[in-house]
């Protein structure tokens, strides 16, 4: 009788330490997903689907792995089951099947972790959607950040319906802003090594003034970084923070013109990205204002991945960015003041290394037993109210399965208390505004979302009735602006003197 053969171990791989952060850092309030929308003008097949995430999704061997956790260290473990109709399914919406009704769906989805037994990402084929198709996406953040994810589903498609076999499919729409950042990453292992320390002891050390100044004398402008990321004190009490729940809400905008939002960048002499940062801080102004918040003065921050790694490995998987906090300046009634005060603060936030150091400190945390990483987590967490991200996708239209791509967006998850996450993304001369909030504290994310427009308008009618020979300043806009006294309805004109 022939001797049985040993059972064959799966092979096994360690984790990133930042990775592994991520990995640690799911809870029943905030699942670490990242959940993609794709919204096709014709029907797609289920099957194709499955074909084209057999050869390209799962051209990445990790995706066929799934984490797991033990004392001694995260690693990557091949699921020797793997089945791919577990992880490529039907899905259909009740009645009318309308956006309101995808929405809700995308909202079930959100609030559901995925299965730990199996690699933790699923595609969800809503197979009629006005006319067409949707396709819902959710992969978990320890495989790989926000723009790699983005850039890895954008592999899925080509620039022509039907696309010759082997066709290079090269993407080049990264923004050159992370590659300049990422040449700065050699300092990581000392933020790293520097981040170890402060939390060592539970975060409160950089209220010493003799660690500080140790600090400042080792790491310098590093040390100095760090410190004034943990100083920064706590967003103010608002109806956008509270104890969260365990469901999500899920909504997104009618798209704006591109080309529309690069006019009033050019004529107030900032960037897409000020310009979009600051209708979003218009519209959860508006929103505050409307349910009785008392906003004057006040100003909130928002968490800003910042991308680390170089263009040509914008497709590799893992986790490669930093955060920055950027004010949201809810407390000004100015729509062009608003802007002018986004875009000083993206101005200082680029000449800084606080990205690096909040690498740095998610690559430390990686290393900490879970109890000192949720105290961390937490008090970073208290000091900002939403993420918010800005992806430049690309301008030209794009097929996925033999269907035109229409429109799509993304969410990445928001961490600790926080319960509110903006994401901005544009593709093909359009762009896309949704949100994902916890339903205690914004139960009906429809009501900031339709506000996004409005508050863009607002800037483009300044812009249009400036003086073109100048910067659009916001003494200039002063006498065309009047803060309403309460909100305006859904479709009332936006609160600008004619």
């Amino acid at each position: 009788m022939a001797a049985q053969q040993p059972r064959r171990r799966p092979r096994r791989e360690p984790m990133s330490r930042v990775d592994t952060a991520w990995l640690r850092m799911e809870k029943p309030t905030n699942p670490m997903m990242i959940t993609g929308v794709l919204m096709f003008a014709e029907p797609m097949s289920l099957e194709r689907l499955r074909d084209l995430v057999e050869q390209r999704f799962l051209a990445y061997t990790r995706f066929r792995q799934k984490p797991v956790d033990a004392p001694t260290g995260a690693a990557w473990q091949d699921d020797t089951g793997f089945d791919i109709d577990r992880h490529v399914q039907p899905a259909a919406l009740p009645g009318r099947g309308d956006k309101r009704a995808l929405e809700r769906f995308v909202s079930r989805l959100g609030s559901s972790p995925l299965d730990k037994d199996r690699p933790l990402w699923q595609f969800h084929l809503v197979e009629r959607y006005r006319g067409g198709s949707a396709l819902v996406a959710r992969v978990h953040h320890c495989y790989a950040d926000g723009m790699a994810l983005v850039q890895v589903l954008l592999s899925l498609t080509d620039t022509v319906r039907d696309p010759d076999a082997g066709r290079d499919l090269a993407r080049d729409w990264l923004k050159q802003d992370g590659a300049e950042v990422a040449r700065r990453v050699g300092a990581v292992a000392r933020y790293r090594k520097l981040g170890g320390r402060v939390i060592e002891k539970g975060m409160e050390m950089y209220r010493d003034p003799g660690l500080a100044a140790m600090l400042a004398k080792e790491g310098g402008e590093i040390a100095r970084e760090l410190l004034v990321a943990l100083a920064l004190p706590d967003d103010p009490p608002s109806l956008l923070r509270g104890p969260l729940g365990v469901s999500k809400r899920v909504a997104w905008a009618e798209p704006l013109d591109l080309e529309e939002v690069k006019a009033v960048g050019r004529a107030c002499e900032c960037t897409v990205n000020d310009v979009l940062m600051a209708a979003a801080a218009g519209a959860l102004r508006d929103y505050m204002r409307e349910r009785g918040e008392p906003v004057d003065g006040m100003t909130l921050r928002a968490t800003v991945p910042v991308n680390l790694r170089p263009l040509e490995h914008a497709k590799k998987l893992g986790n490669h960015f930093g955060l920055v906090f950027l004010d949201l300046p809810v407390g000004e009634p100015n729509p062009v003041r608003r802007l002018e005060r986004v875009a000083q603060c993206m101005n200082q936030l680029k000449s800084s290394r606080q990205a690096i150091v909040a690498y740095g400190l998610l690559a430390a945390l990686g290393m900490t037993p879970q109890a000192v990483q949720e105290v961390a987590l937490a008090l970073l967490s208290r000091k900002a109210t939403a993420v918010a991200t800005n992806v430049p996708g690309p301008q030209q239209p794009l097929y996925l399965a033999g269907c035109t791509l229409r429109e799509m967006m993304f969410w990445v998850p928001q961490t600790g208390s926080i319960g509110i996450g903006i994401s901005i993304l544009s593709y093909n001369g359009r762009v896309h505004f949704g949100l994902i909030a916890d339903a205690r504290l914004i139960p009906d994310p429809d009501a900031v979302i339709r506000r996004f427009g409005p508050e863009f308008e607002k800037l483009l009618y300044l812009a249009l009735m400036g003086d073109w020979s100048a910067a659009l300043d916001a003494a200039a806009a002063e006498g065309l602006v009047v803060d309403e006294p309460r909100a305006p309805q859904a479709g009332a004109s936006p609160g600008i003197a004619g």
